[in-house]
């Protein structure tokens, strides 16, 4: 199953995801704006892909063993082969030149996608050849090995966050406002300094990035902010103001606002947690990265986003570098929160990634026989130009406002 590493908005995320462990997004991030060197960036993309897109193969890889599929080759790359080995059972291990993406291609497959087969060739196999023959296992075998490679995704999201949790701790600052800025919302709507927030929106606020998290990617409505003030409960209705700001990578990005500001946090707000505690923070970290997801997209499919804030390639590559500068806390973040943005990307339902072919499977399943041929390749090749016009249109955005910026700046 063929991936590539999906369009992202990315430029808010890291700050997000790093803020749960590091304290607040201006003090994890302090040394990026000296991540420029070109090399240093490449390598840190290189390193970054390698590893997520190495999981989401393995996932395809294990169950197809599992299920006594024939894997002939496990590509990390694209194109021609610069190094690798075959082993025992016949797989050929492969580093290719082309490092966006990756594949594994199982016995009967007539191209690396596992979407068309020789049906001549499928017809003449033995009866030991189709035991091993992706194409001749049952529809839930091949359902459950197209899903185990975002299933492997988000599991390596959720180990990492995990891992952080117990080692580094988790930062739970309470998010008691130290100040309210004039003439923004939160003033009209009553909020005071000194007031605990302990719910938005009915959910229940651990940290204050909790409240930021909500609020960046509110949209243009009100927020219902509980803060406990003297003791009591008090409800109110927060409008969310829509700015636009630079991200770390000084990508022009929508947030919203109420116009609060938090007390300091310390070391003494660091918890650090337990096996079980943090396997459940990790369950919901990731599950937050998905939500947010969710709602970035949805946001640009009503209009309150524009889709100039989708990134591409690009943008990953340079969110690459200043990770890996961050250090180790910084990289496993990054890492966390492409590998769950890439197991959400190929559930999508959209012909070439696995929820295309999940889609064509769960056909099968209900009404008992596949799609006609013709209209799977009609589909994959409509799926196909889907992906590679958004990838164009991502690294469009990437290059062009930079470019403009520059141009502007003369």
């Amino acid at each position: 199953m063929p991936e590539t590493p999906s369009p992202s908005s990315a430029g808010d995320a890291l700050e997000s995801a790093i803020s749960a462990v590091s304290g607040t997004a201006s003090e994890a991030t302090g040394f990026w704006a000296s991540a420029g060197d070109v090399g240093f960036i490449l390598l840190g993309f290189l390193i970054v892909l390698s590893i997520v897109v190495f999981v989401h193969e393995m996932g395809h890889f294990l169950v197809a063993r599992l299920n006594r599929v024939r894997v002939e080759t496990f590509s990390i790359g694209f194109g021609p082969e610069l190094g690798g080995f075959t082993d025992r059972h016949g797989t050929r291990w492969s580093l290719s030149a082309i490092p966006m993406g990756g594949y594994v291609r199982f016995f009967g497959d007539e191209d690396a996608t596992s979407a068309t087969a020789d049906k001549e060739a499928l017809r003449e196999m033995t009866d030991a050849e189709k035991a091993v023959c992706f194409q001749y296992k049952s529809v839930m075998q091949r359902f459950a090995i197209v899903a185990a490679g975002p299933l492997a995704n988000f599991v390596l999201a959720i180990a990492i966050f995990w891992g952080v949790f117990m080692v580094w701790g988790q930062l739970r600052p309470e998010a008691r406002i130290a100040e309210v800025v004039d003439g923004m919302p939160a003033q009209a709507a009553g909020l005071r300094a000194g007031d605990l927030i302990v719910s938005v929106d009915g959910h229940d606020v651990e940290a204050r990035q909790d409240v930021q998290r909500t609020v960046m990617l509110a949209g243009d409505r009100a927020v219902k902010v509980t803060v406990k003030r003297d003791g009591a409960l008090l409800d109110y209705d927060v409008p969310v103001t829509a700015v636009m700001r630079g991200d770390a990578l000084d990508n022009k990005v929508k947030i919203g606002q109420i116009g609060i500001i938090f007390t300091p946090g310390s070391e003494a707000d660091r918890v650090r947690l337990g096996p079980v505690e943090a396997l459940g923070e990790g369950f919901a970290q990731t599950g937050a990265l998905v939500v947010d997801t969710f709602r970035f997209v949805g946001q640009m499919i009503t209009g309150y986003r524009s889709t100039e804030e989708l990134r591409g390639p690009i943008t990953i590559a340079r969110m690459s570098g200043k990770a890996l500068e961050q250090g180790t806390l910084g990289f496993l973040m990054f890492v966390a929160l492409l590998s769950a943005n890439l197991g959400l990307i190929n559930l999508l339902p959209i012909p070439m990634l696995d929820g295309g072919h999940l889609v064509f499977y769960t056909w099968e399943a209900l009404r008992g026989r596949p799609l006609s041929d013709r209209v799977q390749e009609w589909m994959l090749r409509f799926g196909l130009a889907a992906v590679l016009t958004l990838m164009v249109y991502a690294t469009f955005n990437d290059i062009v406002p930079q470019w403009l910026d520059k141009v502007k700046g003369l």
